[in-house]
């Protein structure tokens, strides 16, 4: 793959890459640059990881040493799973498990942890460090990666500990390329300013767009830290869960928001735009005879102009939508059926999800 064709694969499907420019040189000079993306072990996938899933594999596809990094000790501290240790790193397996399904296995991807770095004093002192230039202020600010307000008031001092390790962690392992959806943003801002401050080696930032809820609604501004209208498993029928059988994929869609001709905050429309083009680089929508037969859309750009026409029924993209998840989600119903240790049930209890285990929080 040549230099154009490396910045493509990384760059396609982006919401932003911080920077361009910084990109492009970075893979003009280095053959297998390290790139990750951190995950709070937290709760159970759902299908807005596919967005994540198709740009880790075009990172790797890219030539990166890609790491994907399970933040056990950032979701202990966020309280998720109630802050078990032991749900939690459950939790992990079962995502890296759900990430080797959809093809991000471990002869692809590395898969690391953050008990592995925790132990060791440059660690702590990396952190110290990037706490030293951090403003309390900053740092209250950047808490929205936590899926916090700056101003609750409650939250204990360990919350405060969260965006220097989150920026430390990029600088330990260490990576040139930090990916996350855009609800990272301002950790991996952060990050970058850091290291222009100590003269280290800035991270190339990618960040993917997020996908909203099913049930639409809300505010929707990463940069700013609102996401409330983005898809979680905290609230089940705003989203469908990996691996989910073709009936629970019907029926969600069914119920999902979804008004003709518009675009912005349309999650079905959005589903078509960052998980259908970007997986299969085609929608197949079948339609009866008598409203014009099956259409098929070889491109975002000739969807989008039919779809604000008026030329696609919101029913008819729904049940497009429906076959191409659910193709996308066998393989994950096939791999857990095969590892059913692996299952959310191993973390989940069956009375149903505990205080803070919601869906799991892209950390960086």
């Amino acid at each position: 793959m040549d230099l154009e064709a490396r910045v493509d694969r990384v760059s396609r499907h982006a919401a932003e890459v911080l920077t361009p420019d910084d990109l492009r040189a970075l893979l003009a000079s280095h053959d297998r640059p390290r790139a990750y993306i951190g995950f709070e072990p937290s709760g159970v996938l759902t299908v807005a990881h596919l967005i994540t899933a198709r740009k880790i594999l075009d990172l790797a596809e890219a030539g990166c040493d890609v790491t994907v990094f399970l933040a056990d000790w950032h979701a202990w501290i966020n309280d998720k799973l109630g802050g078990d240790l032991a749900r939690i790193q459950a939790s992990g397996r079962y995502m890296e498990a759900g990430f080797t399904a959809l093809g991000a296995d471990p002869a692809r991807v590395r898969y690391r942890w953050a008990h592995e770095l925790v132990g060791a004093s440059d660690y702590w002192a990396r952190v110290v460090r990037v706490a030293k230039v951090t403003s309390v202020t900053r740092t209250k600010r950047a808490m929205s990666i936590l899926g916090r307000s700056e101003a609750e008031g409650a939250l204990d001092t360990s919350k405060m500990f969260y965006p220097a390790m989150q920026a430390a962690d990029i600088f330990e392992l260490p990576v040139d390329i930090a990916y996350a959806g855009m609800d990272q943003r301002r950790a991996h801002v952060l990050a970058r300013e850091v290291a222009h401050h100590y003269g280290w080696e800035a991270p190339v930032a990618v960040h993917t767009p997020l996908l909203s809820s099913l049930k639409g609604g809300g505010r929707m501004d990463p940069a700013e830290g609102a996401v409330e209208r983005k898809m979680s498993k905290s609230a089940p029928e705003t989203g469908i869960p990996i691996p989910a059988d073709r009936a629970t994929i019907a029926e969600r869609i069914a119920g999902a928001f979804c008004p003709a001709k518009e675009v912005d905050g349309n999650p079905v429309v959005e589903a078509v735009r960052y998980i259908v083009f970007p997986w299969e680089g085609r929608l197949e929508v079948p339609r009866a005879a008598k409203h014009g037969g099956p259409v098929a859309f070889e491109t975002e750009t000739a969807f989008l102009e039919a779809w604000r026409a008026g030329g696609v029924h919101p029913q008819d993209l729904k049940a497009a939508v429906v076959e191409a998840l659910d193709r996308r989600l066998a393989p994950t119903r096939e791999y857990f059926a095969a590892h059913p240790s692996l299952a959310p049930a191993t973390f989940v209890p069956a009375a149903g999800p505990s205080v803070g285990s919601g869906a799991a929080r892209e950390h960086a």
